[in-house]
């Protein structure tokens, strides 16, 4: 009988797979009811039902375990090492894995072997509550899987037993495994879970309400807050903080229409700001929603002695274009700088109007003025008493014309 279905291809090469894993000593011999049987030869399994057992030539030891019915592998199948249990699942007739599956591994305590995982599959893909332990017995994970096979939530544990990670369903799935109820706040109130790490520090604070993070902390090993996000009605918010309690960077969305029918709605920044270490406000930007997304409203940096360092304001200018208008400042609050620039659909600047540049004391020193097309037509300079004392047409191949000068 010559083996040609999809599932007995995918079943010879995963028993090939096997076999060139081993060590190329270990040369096994396999038998059903007392007789020899070559697995990999379809005539000499055709028609057979039993449980076929395959040993290691050298050591008699068993190395896996596999049922036959009427000539098809079908049903359990079981892995051993060691002589003792290390895998066992069941296939169904389409050659994928299907019911209980269940995993060992060694307790280097005592040398046994512990159930390390065990899971329900339905045709290749894992279904309800799966469970993992450590070797030594205590439990690692709970995972939950839906009908589709997607992981929708689990809980992962230290091995003193506190929780390290949490991932809540829309609906309480654990059951008496684990009080997810409670825990994922599907019991009425919003409810507070601290993470912790295997040394028993505190690493996250959570606060969830019917299954969804409203609120994350991570935490410095002091305990203090290193980084915060939290959901509003509206939108949501994110923190950072220094070890001492700083706020360096804070971000702020709220949350847009989706752009496509089934899609999920859009986030929108509208407010992010940087903080230097002292804690002073160094550097912000303001958004405001669009049809584009969001549009940079305005951006603005200060000097560490509180004054205002420089400043950009955004608007339109028609035609799918928008302008910059950027003031700058001297460290004593006096204007250094004042103009505007064009931008295209491209993102490019064009200057356009009048550049002025200011002295220390706010007088202005020089003027650009550019036209339509970002060229420069004039420049004009002005001496510390405001008097104008150059004043030159520019052309546009660069060449320029006096028109007037100061005596």
């Amino acid at each position: 009988m010559t083996i040609t279905s999809t599932p007995f291809r995918r079943l010879a090469f995963a028993l090939a797979f096997s076999a060139l894993a081993a060590p190329a000593f270990a040369i096994q011999t396999c038998e059903l009811g007392g007789e020899p049987i070559n697995p990999n030869n379809g005539s000499a399994t055709a028609g057979k039902t039993g449980l076929m057992r395959c040993r290691e030539s050298d050591t008699g030891q068993v190395v896996r375990e596999q049922e036959l019915q009427n000539g098809k592998f079908m049903g359990v199948v079981r892995y051993f090492k060691a002589g003792q249990i290390e895998r066992e699942f069941s296939v169904n007739e389409r050659g994928n894995r299907d019911g209980v599956s269940r995993e060992w591994a060694v307790n280097a305590a005592d040398g046994k072997r512990v159930l390390v995982r065990e899971e329900t599959v339905r045709n290749s893909g894992t279904i309800g509550v799966a469970r993992s332990w450590n070797p030594d017995g205590s439990r690692r994970r709970l995972t939950f899987y839906g009908d589709d096979a997607r992981e929708q939530a689990y809980a992962e544990f230290t091995p003193d037993g506190k929780l390290s990670e949490l991932r809540c369903a829309p609906r309480p799935v654990f059951g008496t495994e684990f009080d997810d109820k409670t825990a994922c706040g599907h019991a009425g109130a919003a409810t507070t879970v601290v993470l912790y790490n295997g040394k028993g520090q505190a690493t996250t604070r959570l606060m969830i309400d019917h299954g969804e993070r409203r609120k994350t902390e991570t935490l410095w090993d002091s305990g203090s807050v290193r980084e915060l996000r939290e959901l509003t009605a509206t939108g949501g918010i994110e923190r950072s903080f220094a070890a001492d309690g700083t706020k360096r960077h804070e971000l702020q969305w709220v949350t847009g229409a989706a752009t496509d029918a089934g899609a999920r709605p859009r986030r929108v920044d509208t407010l992010e700001q940087e903080f230097h270490e002292s804690g002073k406000l160094v550097h912000e930007r303001r958004w405001a929603p669009s049809a584009r997304g969001a549009d940079l409203v305005a951006e603005t940096s200060w000097y560490l002695n509180g004054q205002l360092k420089d400043k950009s304001e955004y608007g339109d200018a028609g035609a799918g274009q928008r302008v910059r208008h950027e003031t700058s400042y001297h460290d004593n609050g006096k204007p250094s700088f004042d103009g505007s620039w064009t931008l295209s659909n491209a993102r490019d600047e064009l200057a356009t109007g009048t550049h002025t540049r200011f002295d220390d004391s706010g007088r202005a020193r020089g003027e650009s003025v550019y036209d339509g097309r970002g060229r420069i037509t004039r420049e004009r300079e002005f001496d510390e008493r405001g008097t104008l004392v150059r004043d030159d047409e520019v052309f546009e191949d660069g060449s320029r014309r006096g028109n007037s000068r100061a005596p």
